[in-house]
């Protein structure tokens, strides 16, 4: 991080005019277009002549596009979004070829997100003005927060979400972020749960205030006015946008939320451990999916991984598998089976009394420093299948074993 700044992405709203709602809303109309027809082209080439399509050629075809009549609106918008709209597909074929992501799928005019990203040489910065390629007037941008001082956005990027809110994302080097200096506590550990949002190694239980079910009466009256609304009707669309609104101000503040813990989290301690759960897999759980989304672990994990390495901590991820609420703190003795629904045990070992969160917080501390004593983390050594299901179960056995024979040092993960 030393003599490094970070690229960091200001994201501020902003209110158009009719005109450039108009040209902006035609943008994301193009953009659409041109990564389903690349998409669609790619695909083609490979399922009937074997044939891999890649950025370069797809950006060719685009200029033949352009030339089609009926496909002539092309050329009317600015061209920087479109050939991004390709890059993008190019680094999502990249993420399947790789096993990181499913095949791309088209965009859908009603679901997908409508954005578009100009690159420097479609936008125009001049003394906090912003102007887009195509536009005439710059936008009347609302200044929540201050940029970092000389600030120059590289990337601009212009969203629109389902509420109708119109936002734009400034991508800067912020030479303000900057590694902490070292922390009162040397380590915590988080254990995520849903009737408390998360349980810290010090006894500490973080409350979950489950934001989805406080609006949940009043999104359930929403989506009934949506049902009763004609389709295609402009009534319908002014229900959808009302529903839009419920979910907005949920995850809104719930974002909120989540940044206010995961900031003081980061400021209060140098290292971080927590546990790689499979939250894709508990969310088919229909009884528990509802409150696992409304928790959302995902975006605590995600933040805190990009703020520790923003701030120069450590974050030590323990492998799912370690059985860390069923072990014993105190002595070791792992229970043999422990139920969702037992939230305090007593250790047949020792006699020791459990609050089920605290315990495998304090395990999975453990767990941690001892992944920090070996100097950075620890990996485990494994042959991984398409499924990778033989070789998990396997590992699960181990680790449940407290065998960690195929586990060397290096990286900060424990995964």
């Amino acid at each position: 991080m030393k003599g490094k700044h970070v690229r960091r992405a200001f994201k501020f709203r902003f209110y158009p005019t009719d005109a450039q709602a108009a040209e902006l809303s035609r943008t994301f109309g193009c953009v659409r277009k041109v990564y389903n027809l690349a998409l669609q082209a790619r695909t083609e080439a490979w399922y009937q002549r074997r044939e891999r399509v890649n950025y370069v050629q797809t950006s060719a075809m685009l200029t033949d596009w352009k030339k089609v009549g009926e496909l002539s609106y092309l050329s009317e918008v600015s061209s920087v979004p479109l050939q991004q709209t390709l890059r993008h597909l190019q680094g999502a074929f990249v993420n399947f070829w790789e096993g990181r992501a499913k095949y791309p799928r088209f965009k859908s005019r009603k679901r997908s997100r409508a954005t578009a990203e100009y690159t420097r040489s479609a936008f125009r910065w001049r003394d906090g003005r912003l102007t887009l390629a195509k536009l005439s007037e710059p936008l009347r941008i609302v200044w929540s927060r201050a940029l970092p001082l000389g600030a120059e956005p590289s990337t601009v990027t212009v969203s629109r979400d389902g509420a109708g809110r119109w936002f734009v994302s400034l991508l800067v080097e912020d030479p303000e972020v900057r590694p902490l200096p070292p922390a009162d506590s040397p380590a915590v550990a988080l254990d995520v749960g849903l009737t408390t949002l998360a349980a810290l190694s010090t006894g500490e239980k973080i409350a979950n205030p489950k934001h989805e079910r406080r609006d949940r009466k009043r999104l359930a009256r929403a989506q009934r006015q949506l049902a009763r609304k004609q389709p295609g009707s402009q009534n319908r669309q002014k229900a959808q946008r009302r529903v839009a609104k419920v979910h907005t101000k949920i995850s809104d503040r719930r974002r909120d939320y989540l940044h206010k813990l995961t900031t003081r989290l980061v400021r209060e301690n140098q290292t971080i451990v927590i546990e790689d759960l499979n939250v894709r897999g508990m969310l088919k759980n229909r009884s528990l999916a509802r409150a696992i989304s409304d928790a959302s672990w995902s975006e605590l994990r995600a933040m805190l991984e990009y703020k520790c390495h923003w701030y120069g901590r450590r974050l030590a991820v323990i492998n799912q598998w370690y059985p860390s609420s069923k072990t014993c703190s105190s002595c070791g003795y792992v229970l043999p089976k422990l139920s969702l629904g037992v939230r305090h045990w007593t250790c047949p070992g020792c006699g020791a009394t459990h609050d089920r969160d605290e315990n495998g917080a304090k395990n999975l501390l453990a767990a941690g420093l001892a992944v920090t004593a070996c100097g950075a983390g620890v990996r485990p050594q494994r042959e991984q299948s398409r499924t990778g299901r033989p070789a998990l179960k396997q590992e699960a056995k181990r680790v449940t074993a407290g065998d960690f024979s195929d586990y060397r040092c290096g990286g900060i993960d424990v995964n």
